[in-house]
């Protein structure tokens, strides 16, 4: 059972960057889940599937893989280029699109 290493990605509900800074490290499933007849809950016997730990830095994290001697998988962020926009781009007479309203 491999661990992966990331850095949580902000939510679809959120503008900002809070709580994106931290790195995760989280066990995979080596267990299959079972459909409990009465309940027809999820479950399985694997706990480490429920434990994620976090660390303020991709070091830290990773240090601890290699000290507990845990295998892990790094994910590193994909770096993002924003392009500044204006609200008079919306009319600018090269655009490309028609504008209609």
């Amino acid at each position: 059972m491999r661990a992966r290493i990331y850095r949580q990605p902000k939510t679809s509900m959120q503008s900002g960057q809070a709580n994106t800074h931290d790195w995760v490290l989280e066990y995979g499933q080596s267990e299959q889940r079972l459909q409990d007849p009465l309940m027809g809950w999820f479950g399985s016997g694997d706990m480490r599937s429920q434990l994620r730990l976090k660390f303020p830095s991709q070091e830290e994290a990773v240090a601890y893989a290699q000290r507990e001697g845990i295998a892990y998988d790094l994910e590193l962020p994909v770096a993002r280029v924003r392009k500044p926009k204006a609200y008079a781009d919306n009319f600018r007479s090269d655009r490309l699109q028609n504008w209609t309203h």
